[in-house]
């Protein structure tokens, strides 16, 4: 069985959630090994959750969430784009690629976009190989 990358991506309550949904309910086709976590607002994402989903098997990580300026809490997305620019030179330093996570903004009509992006990711962390950092058990 060829090995399949594991996408965690954790998705705002409010747009991307419901970008990933509409992706779905229209019948749109991306890899099946995607986890979704529905988060409250990609503020609420806290860097360790990205590290936890490493540890736990995941190959790469998404965060997504609303366009700048729709964020339900008026700024959790910046809150989230400030702390995740941190955050990515964190995982370089703990030698994780940074191609490995990618943090998006997609609203909550925009299934397509949400399925090109899960697309782009699981290629270019399927042409990175297995994630082998940080590896304890993986997710089942």
């Amino acid at each position: 069985m060829p090995w399949k990358p594991l996408i965690v991506a954790f998705c705002c309550n409010w747009c991307s959630y419901a970008g990933a949904d509409l992706a779905g309910t229209s019948r749109l086709d991306y890899p099946a090994s995607v986890r979704i976590v529905r988060v409250p607002c990609s503020g609420r994402v806290n860097p360790q959750f990205v590290l936890r989903a490493f540890q736990r098997g995941a190959d790469g990580v998404l965060v997504a969430g609303c366009h700048p300026g729709d964020c339900h809490y008026t700024t959790g997305n910046m809150f989230a784009r400030r702390r995740f620019l941190i955050a990515t030179r964190l995982l370089e330093y703990m030698g994780i690629d940074s191609a490995r996570f990618t943090v998006r903004w997609i609203s909550g009509s925009e299934g397509p976009k949400f399925q090109e992006t899960i697309r782009e990711l699981t290629e270019k962390v399927q042409a990175l190989g297995p994630n082998r950092r940080m590896r304890e058990e993986p997710w089942t």
